[in-house]
């Protein structure tokens, strides 16, 4: 079996680039109070209001466990509301949390331009349909 170089690896260098990124997002995120599982489930919420607890998980990329602490959070600070309950709850954000999540959002928004500022405007389209036909490809039904 051949040893792959880590400095050549390909899944190396997308861990060391996620690390990165969300590192300066939490970084820059502390400033508005908010964890970076915190700020993705603002933003879903924003762009989908109405999402369930489950919904949120899976967006967030975190458990339903994990999810209803985010909440229990969110919800303390008065940055989201919900109606109906346990499964059938939908929540939505308030006043005060579509507040914090336009500071919120302009910060991580500066952060990806850092990260994006070597890169020319083709070379970022490349990496987004590169990196989305990666995720196609490992979460694909049709494998071979």
């Amino acid at each position: 079996m051949s040893q792959v170089d880590v400095g050549e690896s390909v899944g190396y260098a997308l861990k060391r680039a996620a690390t990165a990124l969300r590192g300066a997002m939490d970084a820059e995120l502390r400033a508005h109070e908010l964890s970076v599982p915190q700020y993705a489930c603002l933003e879903l919420l924003a762009y989908r209001p109405g999402l369930s607890n489950a919904e949120l998980a899976r967006g967030a990329f975190v458990t339903r466990q994990a999810t209803h602490q985010l909440l229990g959070g969110l919800r303390a600070a008065g940055l989201v509301t919900g109606e109906g309950q346990g499964r059938n709850e939908r929540l939505t954000l308030t006043a005060a949390g579509a507040h914090r999540l336009a500071g919120a959002s302009q910060a991580v928004a500066a952060v990806q331009e850092r990260m994006l500022a070597p890169l020319s405007a083709p070379q970022r389209t490349r990496l987004h349909a590169d990196l989305t036909a990666c995720v196609d490809a490992l979460t694909s039904t049709d494998r071979a």
